[in-house]
């Protein structure tokens, strides 16, 4: 079930990083966990034909030594350590892992996103976060166990929430999707919606939780953040670029689908867009980001306010 990994798309790299977990049974093996890191490559419209035609990549041996085979951790402390009323500037900042993700041929593997709080009972996120085992993008009950942190600056930070996805709803006009989470999240400011579309040029900040590295995938343990502008404004996404060199501290990386981009006034934060890609971080490069503005509509009607 291991394949090398078809280019079918050269121009940019899908934030969503994944390990995958199969079990290998054959003489003498058992039990035995294979770790294996995709990178799937693709345009927002090509993710299902994409990811499907390149399959899981193979980690080559390269990286011995350096994390290959690393299986992302959950987020979750125990229930007994989590305390409410986080006071760091991000606490809507969402770290979504899973650990048992249906894989094609038995097994299962691990995958992460990130997203933000945009009610007391919904984050947002990048739509390719909730797939069926084809890799095609829906909505409901996810299929897998996908576990959501809040509230938190580190896996280990004592503030914040731990809880689950239970319901999630897909856009029908670009790469992005809510998630309804298993108990509400009240002591935490959600992101405000947008009145309007963002202006070029204008500053916004992203903050997620994806991996250090574009070859290695695994979830980092601390939020990360970054400057952007923005560049361009299209139909149904955004464009953006850094405002200081890149690294893998202050740019998105697998595992950064759906961070918030957003923008600070007077004290109040309001979300403009989603990630959904961009280049091997940390090259050089734009991002491409979901619009929310056109979607404010949408979004209130699926999540009742």
């Amino acid at each position: 079930m291991v394949h090398t990994k078809s280019r079918v798309v050269q121009r940019a790299s899908l934030r969503l990083g994944a390990v995958a977990v199969a079990t290998v049974v054959g003489a003498g093996l058992a039990g035995v966990y294979v770790g294996v890191h995709r990178t799937a490559e693709a345009e927002p419209k090509q993710v299902a034909v994409a990811r499907q035609a390149s399959g899981p990549a193979v980690n080559a041996g390269g990286n011995a030594g350096n994390g290959a085979g690393q299986v992302a951790q959950s987020s979750a402390p125990p229930k007994s350590a989590q305390a409410a009323s986080p006071d760091h500037s991000t606490p809507f900042s969402a770290k979504l892992s899973s650990k048992d993700i249906p894989e094609k041929g038995g097994g299962v593997r691990t995958g992460g996103c990130s997203g933000s709080l945009i009610a007391p009972e919904w984050i947002i996120t990048a739509g390719h976060c909730f797939h069926d085992i084809d890799g095609k993008r829906i909505s409901g009950k996810p299929d897998y166990t996908m576990t959501v942190a809040l509230g938190k600056l580190t896996d280990s930070d004592p503030r914040g929430h731990v809880v689950q996805v239970v319901d999630t709803r897909q856009s029908a006009v670009n790469d992005l999707a809510l998630a309804r989470l298993s108990e509400p999240v009240t002591d935490i400011e959600p992101l405000a919606l947008p009145d309007g579309p963002p202006d070029p040029g204008e500053h916004t900040t992203f903050v997620g939780w994806g991996s250090l590295s574009s070859k290695v995938i695994v979830q980092t343990d601390h939020i990360k953040r970054g400057d952007f502008s923005v560049s361009s404004v299209r139909d149904n996404e955004i464009t953006l670029e850094p405002l200081k060199k890149r690294t893998v501290e202050n740019s998105p990386c697998p595992d950064d689908s759906g961070s918030p981009f957003f923008v600070t006034d007077n004290g109040k934060n309001t979300l403009i867009a989603v990630e959904n890609f961009g280049p091997d971080c940390p090259q050089p490069g734009i991002e491409t980001a979901a619009r929310v503005d056109q979607l404010v509509g949408w979004i209130k009607k699926q999540i009742g306010s």
